[in-house]
């Protein structure tokens, strides 16, 4: 008869939150650093996000809503695979704030009817720091959220629940 060792009644080693949490953890503190972020800017350049009159809230939400549903995705593709790479909250945050600007354009383009108006406001925000902001939020949340998945951290055990043979 041979002796087995008692399953460890916890489970397997941690893997990490599971994917699904990192991704919903990250997204939420991308959206709050995002719009945070963009709260200061406009407070320290004492303009709105998309100062031309006339354009409403729509490109400026669409736009929101685009770069999320983005970082979501591309965030999930990423820490639904064993062991994500870091290298990877680079990829996510470029393509988010590259999302946004597009979004923004198409609602700008298609509100007011005019590519070089669309163009103008997308350069506004590369150059009045919104786009950086977005950047700076998304590296920090993908980051985050792969972080998340590749822990391997444990729950706390009493000194009693250790195992003999490590003294």
């Amino acid at each position: 008869m041979t002796h087995t060792p008692m399953p460890n009644p916890r489970g397997p080693e941690s893997a990490g939150v599971s994917p699904v949490l990192a991704v919903v953890f990250a997204t939420i503190g991308f959206f709050a650093l995002a719009i945070f972020g963009l709260g200061g800017v406009s407070v320290l350049t004492d303009t709105d996000i998309i100062a031309t009159p006339g354009l409403g809230q729509w490109p400026g939400i669409g736009g929101m809503a685009a770069a999320v549903l983005a970082f979501a995705l591309m965030l999930w593709s990423v820490v639904r695979r064993p062991g994500p790479s870091f290298f990877s909250a680079l990829v996510i945050a470029v393509a988010t704030a590259l999302v946004h600007l597009a979004a923004v354009w198409i609602a700008v383009a298609s509100v007011a009817s005019s590519a070089l108006l669309a163009t103008a406001v997308a350069g506004d925000l590369v150059r009045g720091g919104a786009s950086a902001v977005l950047l700076l939020a998304a590296a920090i949340g993908a980051w985050a959220g792969i972080a998340l998945r590749r822990t391997r951290a444990r729950h706390p055990r009493w000194p009693w629940e250790r195992d003999d043979d490590a003294e």
